[in-house]
């Protein structure tokens, strides 16, 4: 076999970058199986102080929106429903606090105050979504890398040093899969508790935003220094 000028050279500087991944393939395994049960430990601890919110009760709220139906009335709600999370208070309080607004700054107002949240959710999903891909991917990194010089090692008849390199391969696998099998879990678990929190707040907000926008026709509120 006739060799290709220069494939020796690039051959080899593919086989030092190759081997040189291996130790920060390894240590971001372990970050990444590290973060995963400590996030699986976040999880729990957030599934025990969790608000949990029926539907009957954003029924009772949105109710209670209509009866007088002023913005007063709406802050009133809020403060008294104590139990519900502090999103829901907040976002709701600061779009009743601006009646004297026309109905389409208020809906931006509103928009942007739903957007905020789902900023929020979106960037505690980050990390478990990118471990749910880059662990797999780091842990098959892991089980090729060490493959190179273990297959030349059985070529020069030494068992040793093909059998380290199996050990890291498996390991690197199962790691990788673990981690990323963990943060999957997490992340599917609270994307379903922030879809219905905003869809919650989602509620909440177009009901505000309907009632004032009913008691506006009726009524002109001074503007606010």
């Amino acid at each position: 076999m006739v060799a290709i000028p220069g494939s020796e050279i690039l051959g080899s500087a593919l086989h030092v970058i190759s081997q040189s991944l291996l130790i920060p393939v390894i240590i971001g395994l372990l970050a990444f199986m590290i973060y995963a049960i400590v996030s699986f430990g976040g999880l729990i601890s957030e599934y025990t102080s969790r608000i949990r919110i029926e539907t009957k009760q954003i029924e009772k709220i949105i109710s209670e929106f209509s009866n007088p139906g002023t913005p007063d009335n709406i802050i009133e709600i809020m403060e008294q429903n104590q139990d519900l999370p502090y999103g829901y208070r907040e976002t709701i309080t600061r779009i009743a606090s601006h009646p004297e607004i026309g109905s389409k700054s208020r809906e931006a107002l509103a928009r942007k105050l739903i957007e905020k949240e789902e900023a929020r959710a979106a960037k505690s999903l980050e990390k478990t979504d990118m471990v749910t891909r880059l662990g797999p991917t780091l842990g098959l990194m892991g089980t090729l890398i060490p493959m190179g010089p273990g297959l030349a090692a059985l070529g020069a008849g030494d068992i040793n040093a093909l059998a380290q390199a199996i050990i890291i391969a498996f390991d690197t696998t199962v790691v990788g899969l673990a981690a990323g099998g963990i943060a999957y879990v997490i992340s599917k678990v609270r994307r379903r508790w922030y879809e219905e929190y905003l869809s919650n707040l989602d509620a909440l907000c177009e009901s505000a935003l309907e009632v004032m926008e009913h008691g506006q026709t009726q009524t002109t509120y001074p503007v606010r220094s």
